[in-house]
């Protein structure tokens, strides 16, 4: 699959990532957007009988400012998430000085020639999704001797606007992924189509992490974590429900 051409300009920062023209979110608004999520993971977990500690909440920082990430980080919070290699890279480093056990996830999709910064900055890296890609990942990780955990994206909807290989491609990068590159891959993640109900992706992506023993299912966000524990996540990607409606990226 060839790479995409794909927006990874950074909104116009300062050094901390802060962005003038919007305000800060609210401490007391994050810590109890925060508490409700954790809560209701641990509740979901409960439904079906799972041990909430299995459940890794990823609260997904994009498009926020340091200042509004600030109050999830002193509620305790140290697994982030972020769509955009540049903009993390502006915002992350000064983050990081302060609260050096932040684990950073890469969620959104990622432009092999970002492959240097991507690798360099996260720690998980979610969206590997093609050959090309996972040359240029294969190549940084032996450069810099940094080894991020990888999980591919897969397209359980076979959407043509959004990344991901298709379920019946899997296998054959997967196997690409380990015996030409030497990658360890770790999990699977998918984003279901907005119009379906989301349960039936996970539950192919269950089956396809199964079948391949990856024992990571990153999967579910704000609208529908809990069915997504339901049927196995390991990691829920969680920002609405945390900061707050999206500020546009300019």
């Amino acid at each position: 699959m060839d790479d995409q051409a794909i927006d990874t300009n950074a909104p116009a920062a300062d050094g901390m990532g802060h962005r003038a023209e919007k305000p800060p979110v609210g401490q007391a608004d994050v810590a109890a957007g925060l508490a409700e999520v954790r809560a209701a993971i641990a509740q979901a977990a409960e439904d079906n009988e799972r041990d909430p500690a299995e459940i890794q909440l990823v609260a997904v920082s994009k498009t926020v400012p340091a200042e509004g990430i600030l109050p999830a980080l002193e509620a305790g919070q140290r697994v982030f998430g972020e769509n955009y290699v540049q903009e993390s890279t502006a915002k992350w480093p000064a983050l990081r000085d302060r609260y050096p056990d932040v684990e950073l996830h890469l969620v959104g999709p990622l432009q092999s020639n970002k492959a240097r910064e991507a690798v360099a900055l996260f720690d998980v890296i979610h969206s590997l999704d093609r050959l090309s890609l996972a040359a240029a990942l294969a190549k940084e990780i032996a450069r810099s001797g940094r080894t991020p955990k990888l999980l591919i994206q897969v397209n359980t909807g076979a959407e043509p606007q959004k990344g991901g290989v298709l379920p019946d491609q899997l296998a054959t990068l997967l196997a690409e992924c380990r015996q030409t590159h030497g990658l360890a891959i770790q999990g699977l993640m998918c984003i279901p189509p907005a119009e379906d109900p989301p349960s039936g992706h996970f539950a192919l992506l269950a089956r396809l992490a199964k079948e391949h023993n990856l024992p990571i299912l990153s999967m579910g966000m704000s609208a529908d974590f809990p069915a997504a524990i339901q049927l196995g996540a390991t990691h829920v990607r969680v920002g609405t429900a945390i900061f707050g409606a999206r500020r546009p990226k300019v």
